[in-house]
């Protein structure tokens, strides 16, 4: 059982894990063994969560996300395939974690009198220093 948050619980049946040949650091063990790890999740089925923390897990997942709704995460920085076991499972809850939080809505707003006329009288500042680097009109010799 991997607990994400008070109402979020996944069960480890929804967590399927690869193991891999990875790259980084590791020397020659690297090539021997497969530390690497490739951890999926089904976001489309789970029923550990609601449709919109799917809708919103889809969105942030990106190109993570195959056409299936599968989220795959691959983790290959670590030299030993626990610690790379432990930040792909800390990756996927920091990314339902984030899929968890409902985004504030925008409220429209104007701008005051007062900056609208602070706004005016700079362009009226501006224009009128670009005006005056002209050329010098009535002198000619």
């Amino acid at each position: 059982m991997i607990r994400i948050s008070e109402s979020i619980t996944l069960s480890d049946d929804e967590i399927k894990e690869d193991f891999i040949r990875s790259s980084g650091p590791g020397g020659q063990h690297v090539n021997k063994t497969s530390t690497g790890v490739q951890l999926r999740f089904d976001v489309t089925n789970s029923p550990s969560l609601t449709a919109e923390i799917r809708h919103r897990l889809s969105g942030i997942a990106g190109s993570r996300l195959t056409n299936e709704g599968i989220l795959v995460i691959t983790a290959t920085n670590k030299r030993s395939q626990s610690a790379n076991r432990k930040e792909a499972l800390d990756r996927l809850v920091t990314l339902i974690r984030a899929a968890e939080k409902r985004p504030k809505n925008r409220r429209k707003t104007r701008p005051s009198f007062g900056a609208k006329a602070r706004r005016m009288d700079n362009k009226q500042r501006r224009g009128n220093l670009k005006r005056s680097r002209g050329r010098v009109q009535g002198s000619e010799e």
